[in-house]
């Protein structure tokens, strides 16, 4: 835990996840082996590897129903931009899928081979191509974290998501300017003007397109202040996600009941 621990500022500090989080070094291996449980129990329902675009990370996986697809929701996964990849979080389709919807990952090109503009297009790609994928059904974009930012994105006016009906964002980075005084600045690279350019918060929302912000009550006060902040510029509801932190807040997406995938494909 962070008693005691020394910042090298109090921004970094206030973005600080897992430092605040007991046994946070254990979550990544029980996402991945939740991930390629959930992946080998589809079968020939998990479509692996699908590519939206030139780059090596450019590819998304689609996990589907046995049932032909009642909408498709598309998870964007977090890690500041940096980290991960889409093979960690297949399992999270799991309540979406069990609710006879299609689940596209992605993953994206990670910072700072990218910066956060060049994210959000591959996003947007993938976007268009999962819907492709699965053709005339109403699309949800849900993310976490650094995804729940660029699920943000896809709800913005300057995007055009096919049949995007909401978006969720979850813990979202809806604010960058913080960013640039923490020492992620070094690989993210943000200055001003994409700070404005990327910053869903300072952005209008795209008509018909609704939105729901969800967040953590057990999480860092800058992303309780995050949440917030785009939920009030956006005029959206938020839910604030009792004794959650900022790891397992995303979890409830592998149960069909949860209220956070009823927020994500509820009356779609």
């Amino acid at each position: 835990m962070a008693k005691g621990q020394a910042w090298r500022s109090e921004a970094d500090r206030a973005y600080a996840n897992g430092a605040f989080i007991a046994g946070a070094e254990g979550y990544p291996p029980r996402w991945e082996a939740a991930a390629a449980g959930f992946r080998n129990s589809l079968g020939g329902r998990a479509r692996l590897g699908l590519v939206y675009g030139p780059g090596e990370r450019e590819r998304f996986d689609l996990f589907l129903p046995e049932e032909t697809a009642r909408g498709l929701l598309i998870f964007v996964h977090g890690g500041y931009w940096m980290a991960f990849g889409r093979e960690t979080w297949s399992h999270l389709s799991a309540g979406a899928v069990a609710r006879g919807w299609a689940c596209a990952v992605p993953s994206y090109t990670l910072a700072p081979e990218a910066r956060i503009a060049g994210i959000t297009a591959e996003i947007a790609r993938a976007c268009a191509v999962a819907a492709e994928a699965v053709p005339g059904v109403p699309v949800v974009v849900a993310g976490h974290s650094a995804g729940g930012h660029l699920a943000a994105r896809m709800g913005c006016a300057d995007q055009a998501v096919p049949r995007l009906r909401r978006v969720v964002p979850i813990s979202p980075l809806s604010e960058l300017a913080p960013l640039m005084e923490t020492e992620m600045q070094e690989k993210l690279r943000l200055d001003g003007p994409e700070c404005a350019s990327e910053s869903p918060a300072r952005l209008a929302r795209a008509a018909g397109v609704e939105a729901h912000v969800w967040v953590g009550g057990q999480e860092r006060p800058a992303f309780l202040w995050q949440a917030r902040l785009l939920s009030e510029a956006w005029d959206c509801p938020w839910t604030v996600d009792p004794g959650r932190h900022h790891f397992d807040v995303v979890e409830a997406l592998a149960d069909p009941g949860s209220a956070l995938v009823e927020a994500c494909i509820g009356g779609v």
